[in-house]
């Protein structure tokens, strides 16, 4: 049998209204319409489902007791209906991010941790990852990088102010060895190096002053990739370290580490939260987005 369930619909409204004008008002159709969908319906049914007057219409017995059986039916349908546009519309489901330690640290997760307290419905998965990730082939939502290096044809939202790299030692350190006048002077120095996780090469630490941009390839005997150690190796006097300066903020302000170079350290676009397309965004990631938004 051919089931066309607008054809239940229309019967089930005609029946609760006993009107066909009051039900095509309803259901936004002609009278006429209406009228023939449900003569239709008996038709294929081999059964007259209402009872026709000018004045009024009611189920027949046959009517009554299909009424009975698929109002509440289709009464369910339309809140499961309902649920899943309550769901489209509520911030819910899985948001996957990717980000590096230190803006994951210091600009994600702070805030991050508050939305998971105040939307239960939401799960974020970060991923830690110092190198560039194709967010798209690797079935992220969002990613967290710097404003410099995002590709242009993703969409991007601030999440820090400004930063900027910055060179630090102890004060033991710097007793022991004169602070450098020029960038070029670090090549003298016991510099603690980094390691690239993408090319796996060494980090050339990068300068500039009145718009001259400076690359230095420093020495010395400590490498790391990433993360509190390189702090650690600094404030134990093993050598120089080139830091994002709110990252170390907190030492600088202690006198626990003691800048140098200051003037070839000039501030850059900070962290973005960027993903690929604006009319995809789920309630979840909208809500990300204001979320982590900085406000200048």
């Amino acid at each position: 049998m051919n089931r066309n369930y607008n054809d239940l619909l229309a019967f089930v409204t005609v029946a609760k209204e006993g009107s066909f004008t009051k039900a095509a008002g309803l259901l936004g159709v002609s009278q006429s319409a209406l009228s023939h969908t449900v003569r239709g319906l008996e038709e294929r049914l081999d059964v007259r489902l209402l009872h026709r007057t000018t004045r009024s219409v009611s189920p027949t017995t046959a009517g009554q007791k299909l009424l009975e059986s698929i109002a509440p039916r289709l009464a369910e349908i339309d809140y499961h209906l309902e649920m899943v546009n309550e769901f489209k519309s509520r911030p819910a489901g899985t948001l996957r991010i990717t980000a590096a330690e230190h803006a994951m640290y210091a600009y994600l997760w702070p805030k991050v941790k508050a939305l998971l307290l105040d939307y239960p419905d939401i799960n974020i998965e970060i991923s830690l990852n110092n190198s560039f990730v194709d967010i798209v082939a690797d079935r992220f939502d969002a990613g967290v990088r710097l404003g410099e290096s995002l590709d242009q044809d993703m969409i991007a939202v601030p999440i820090s102010p400004p930063l900027r790299m910055v060179v630090a030692a102890s004060p033991l350190y710097w007793q022991r060895h004169p602070k450098p006048l020029t960038p070029h002077d670090l090549v003298e120095h016991n510099c603690i190096n980094i390691r690239l996780p993408t090319h796996q090469k060494l980090y050339a630490w990068e300068f500039e002053k009145d718009g001259k941009p400076l690359n230095v390839n420093v020495r010395g005997q400590l490498t790391i990739t990433s993360g509190q150690a390189q702090i650690d190796a600094a404030l134990s006097g093993v050598g120089v370290m080139f830091s994002p300066e709110d990252k170390i903020k907190k030492y600088l302000d202690s006198g626990e580490l003691v800048l140098a170079l200051d003037d070839w350290c000039p501030p850059f676009d900070g962290y973005y939260l960027y993903y690929p397309n604006r009319q995809l965004s789920s309630p979840a990631l909208k809500l990300l987005i204001e979320t982590l938004r900085y406000q200048r």
